[in-house]
């Protein structure tokens, strides 16, 4: 006997009873039932629509459902589900490889797969760790990383470490290893007595004092290029670890495949790091897969004979995951086909005229922009900059007038971010960033 399918009713409350939502205070949780999507909409199970703002956290690309990534995974069942990575390969893990040393900036010709952004970054942090002890002149001193203030690099305990974000991290502080934290260079909070102009010069200065003390003991620096810092100082920040024999890990988990407009947030500067870290949109935002991008040189320093014990003893069961990998290489192959990178630059131009708009409004402090990642901030003060009280949950209720009026956004805090497919059309694209606007004009009453 076919057993009846739940109503709505009773999944709302499994849902409350037996799933536990990250980030999510399940005391005041409200469920919000997805059911299908198309393009660019959600659909829950009573039919409503909402335009994908964040691109279900900031991964799908393409658009959902979209036929070529549908047809790739329907293709590769087929074939085979799984195979594992431990000692075993398939021809779509390796062709996916080989696409993504191709395109990758050049010097980084090795991958290693793994599940999503935190354990990407967590296999780049062993990495560093253990290259130090069996490269060619061994330094095992070097043990200390090299991180922002207010980071976030995921959540397992290396990405926790490297991260900055005191709301997330206090609570495991006794749990981490120790990181040498800098100033985040951005331009909206510089450091007191430093100018917007100034402060390029300001945290590169920063960074040299740190790497001309502790150089000897610094494996590596984590950073995620890019986001709120000025012109250059990626560019700066590979030439000084250059300069004090310090790797570069570059997560770019969140601003990776074509986010800033490019396919690589690196490109925009020119730089090539040590290690590459990739997830989310990589695979359109279909499945986990994740993807640390190596040099010759790291990969060469963990060859040996099997009694030497230079294996890199960390893996994952679902890492290269056929299906992964398949819906992965058809994201690559519509970003050709279909020109995404190229129809971004007049999206990028419509979203950077929001923005323009929104930062006059009272409540917002700073509208920043890279490529088709937006950032409202919202504050209680202009001229002080003054933010609103975390308890008030001010981001929250914007985002929740936006879903009211069929956007769904969700915000980092005070920090409203608009973060849609790359597939989004311009018309969907004003519809998300005016839902927003009215929203913060709605909750300041």
């Amino acid at each position: 006997m076919t057993k009846p399918r739940p109503t709505i009713k009773q999944l709302r409350q499994w849902d409350r009873q037996h799933v536990w939502h990250p980030f999510t205070q399940m005391a005041e949780y409200e469920p919000l039932l997805i059911d299908r999507a198309g393009g660019c909409t959600l659909v829950d199970v009573e039919g409503h629509e909402y335009l994908d703002g964040v691109s279900s956290l900031w991964c799908n690309v393409h658009g959902h459902r979209h036929p070529a990534l549908d047809a790739a995974i329907r293709r590769q069942l087929d074939k085979v589900a799984h195979v594992t990575s431990l000692g075993l390969s398939c021809p779509t893990m390796i062709e996916l490889a080989r696409r993504l040393v191709e395109i990758a900036p050049e010097g980084l010709g090795h991958v290693f797969f793994s599940d999503d952004g935190a354990t990407a970054v967590e296999v780049a942090v062993k990495m560093a760790f253990q290259y130090w002890r069996q490269c060619a002149r061994p330094r095992p001193e070097k043990t200390l990383y090299v991180a922002l203030g207010e980071a976030y690099h995921g959540d397992t305990l290396g990405g926790v470490s490297v991260g900055g974000v005191a709301r997330f991290h206090t609570m495991f502080e006794p749990l981490l290893f120790e990181v040498l934290r800098l100033t985040t260079p951005n331009p909206y909070h510089p450091p007191v007595g430093v100018s917007s102009e100034g402060l390029l010069e300001h945290c590169l200065g920063e960074l040299e004092q740190v790497l001309r003390r502790h150089h000897e003991r610094i494996a590596a620096m984590v950073i995620e290029p890019l986001i709120m810092h000025p012109a250059g100082y990626l560019r700066g920040v590979r030439k000084l670890t250059r300069k004090y024999d310090v790797l570069l890990i570059a997560d770019e988990v969140a601003v990776g495949m074509g986010r800033t407009g490019r396919m690589f947030a690196c490109e925009h500067e020119q730089v090539v790091p040590d290690l590459l870290c990739l997830a989310k949109g990589l695979t359109g935002g279909y499945l986990p897969l994740a993807a640390t991008l190596a040099t010759d040189e790291i990969y060469g320093a963990f060859l040996g004979q099997y009694a030497e014990g230079k294996t890199f003893f960390h893996g994952h069961t679902y890492g290269g995951n056929p299906l992964g990998a398949a819906v992965a290489l058809a994201t690559l192959d519509v970003f050709d086909e279909e020109q995404t990178l190229a129809r971004l630059v007049p999206k990028i131009a419509r979203l950077g005229e929001h923005l323009a708009r929104i930062t006059r409004l009272p409540e917002v402090g700073d509208a920043r922009q890279c490529g088709m990642i937006g950032a409202i901030e919202l504050v209680r003060d202009k001229e002080t900059k003054a933010p609103f009280a975390w308890e008030e949950k001010r981001g929250v209720r914007v985002c929740q007038h936006a879903l009211g009026r069929g956007v769904w956004v969700r915000p980092l805090g005070n920090v409203l971010v608009i973060m849609p497919p790359l597939a989004i059309a311009m018309d969907e694209l004003d519809r998300i960033c005016e839902a927003v606007e009215e929203g913060i004009g709605a909750t300041s009453c």
